[in-house]
């Protein structure tokens, strides 16, 4: 049995995979992502909470379920 070396959760074929990485890391460097990591860096993550990014520019803090979950919303229709 194959593996691909990529680990996933999704079943994805190698080339599909390497597609994905290649998205995902070109998505990780644009310059409103690495303004927002900088930012999440200097306000310092805590295990009780995430850091939430709202739409107009303002971080808040909220509970891990609520901001993994899409606030109640689910995740299914992002």
């Amino acid at each position: 049995m194959k593996s691909s070396p990529i680990r996933l959760k999704q079943k994805l074929s190698p080339k599909a995979a390497a597609a994905k990485k290649r998205r995902d890391i070109e998505f990780a460097k644009t310059p409103a992502r690495k303004r927002k990591k900088a930012q999440n860096q200097r306000l310092g993550q805590r295990s009780d909470s995430d850091i939430h990014h709202m739409s107009n520019g303002k971080v808040r803090r909220v509970s891990v379920k609520n901001n993994r979950g899409n606030f109640g919303k689910g995740t299914k229709n992002e």
